[in-house]
């Protein structure tokens, strides 16, 4: 098998961990990763489609795989799954350049194996996930997971919050973003104070996590920061 040939199959196996990743992939977007033309991106296309993958079209969207297209030799829980998205951020703070591609290609075929539902979770929470490295930080916060999952599930939370002057407030809370520096923190709407709020997660004193379900807030997290600071 000659080079060109190799070349185009790697880019083959590579489109279609690309299309088990997200929910919905452009030509645009695949042209642009793997450096070819999108007319090289809808041959690429067609062939994976003639060798019977089920590859979609979404009129003005992308492509997409048909659900349910591959049955997962692994299936990752929730908190499993948001766990590996929190190491990756992690890891994209070190300061080696090939061991932050392997990893992300690793990161991309594990997305590529997890239901739609979870996919959309984990890239969701990629998107809302700030994590500046510190070194010898200590455990301080038990309540993460949860956090993850609510911030996802677009669950409301209920919390007893005690600030820097120690005085103990409740809080019905929306969690919009996690971020991390000196320590964890929670970028919430709060109900209370009807404003977008800082807080930090040692300082959480109970936490419920409820079934009622929030309207998201449809800005992003560089928006977030662009609008209010």
């Amino acid at each position: 098998m000659n080079y060109t040939k190799t070349n185009r199959l790697s880019r083959l196996t590579a489109i279609l961990i690309q299309l088990q990743t997200k929910r919905i992939v452009t030509a645009s977007e695949l042209a642009s990763k793997f450096d070819v033309s999108k007319r090289t991106i809808y041959r690429d296309i067609k062939a994976l489609e003639q060798s019977g993958v089920p590859v979609l079209t979404e009129e003005g969207k992308g492509y997409t795989l048909m659900d349910g297209y591959k049955v997962p030799p692994v299936m990752f829980t929730e908190n499993q799954a948001n766990a590996l998205i929190l190491a990756e951020q992690l890891v994209l703070k070190n300061k080696d350049a090939s061991f932050v591609k392997d990893y992300s290609e690793a990161i991309d075929k594990i997305k590529s194996i997890l239901r739609y539902t979870i996919k959309d979770k984990v890239n969701l929470l990629a998107n809302r996930t700030q994590f500046n490295q510190v070194i010898n930080q200590e455990r301080n916060s038990n309540n993460l997971s949860d956090l993850q999952n609510a911030l996802t599930n677009y669950n409301l939370v209920k919390i007893q919050y005690v600030n820097k002057e120690e005085i103990i407030t409740d809080r019905l809370i929306e969690p919009f973003a996690l971020l991390n520096s000196e320590n964890w923190y929670l970028i919430a709407w709060c109900r209370l104070r009807t404003e977008f709020r800082f807080f930090r997660l040692d300082r959480i004193q109970k936490m419920k996590i409820l079934s009622e379900n929030f309207e998201p807030q449809n800005l992003t997290l560089q928006e977030y920061f662009d609008r209010y600071h």
